[in-house]
Order: structure tokens, then C-alpha cells, then sequence
């Protein structure tokens, strides 16, 4: 979309055990161990996507998991890699002003699953700036 190179950038990258919250996205037991990261996606020095990610480590097959534990690879280039068949199960997309995020005060947010043979293989939280840096 921006005609120029898209650079994962991971802030935040590590494992928890679930809570319940985490359990309720992902349908696993609480305490399961889960990988929670996030990232900015930038293209030519901007930030156009704030990201964060849940992902249940028991669930992923262990080539994904080793993909998935190295910063900085994109989630779809990582499930492509492995022909991975998977849908998006969206949950909310909205309009949200509660803060600022790369500059705008305005953003879109959607969130969603990854689904894996009828299992949450991710749960995505995407945040887009709605301002200018969308006029390409």
C-alpha cells in the first residue's frame, strides 16, 4: 500500500501464563503458556500500525513456534511459509479516541483470532492512526 518495504519492529516479546482473559480469547486453560507480543509495522521511517499479539505456545507445531519466538518476522510471512491454512475470525472493529498513538489523537482498532483447524492459533489486537499518513 505504501510502495515501500514494511519493517516489524518488536517492542515487547515474551511468555506468560494465561489469565482469564487470555483464556477466554484463546480458549486454553488458565495458567497455559502463552507468547505476547508487540510490534510497530513501518514503512519508509513511519509508523502506520501499532499490533499486539497472544499466541498459545502448545498450539503452534514447533517450526511455527521457532519462527514465532524470533523478533521482527511478520505473522502472515511466518504461516505462508508453512502453507498454513488459517481464516480470521474478526471480533470488533471500531473508532477509538482514549489516547494518542504515533501522533493521532483518532485511531482504528480491530481485533481478531487466527484460527487453526477450528482452534485459536493468535489473538490480534491492530491499532491504525487515522490521520494523513494514509493520503499515498
Amino acid at each position: 500500500m505504501t510502495r515501500h518495504e514494511v519493517e516489524v519492529i518488536t517492542e515487547d516479546q515474551h511468555l506468560v501464563k494465561a489469565d482469564e482473559e487470555m483464556a477466554r480469547l484463546l480458549d486454553v486453560d488458565v495458567g497455559e503458556e502463552v507468547n505476547h507480543r508487540t510490534v510497530r509495522l513501518v514503512a519508509d521511517g513511519v509508523p502506520y500500525v501499532h499490533a499486539v499479539s497472544l499466541s498459545p505456545i502448545g498450539r503452534m507445531p514447533e517450526e511455527v513456534r521457532r519462527d514465532m519466538m524470533r523478533a521482527d518476522i511478520p505473522i502472515g510471512k511466518i504461516l505462508r511459509n508453512y502453507g498454513m491454512e488459517t481464516r480470521r475470525d474478526f471480533d470488533t472493529i471500531q473508532m477509538e479516541t482514549d489516547g494518542s498513538l504515533f501522533g493521532s489523537r483518532e485511531y482504528l482498532s480491530r481485533t481478531y483470532r487466527i484460527v487453526h483447524h477450528n482452534d485459536a492459533l493468535m489473538w490480534i489486537k491492530e491499532r491504525f492512526p487515522a490521520d494523513g499518513r494514509w493520503l499515498l
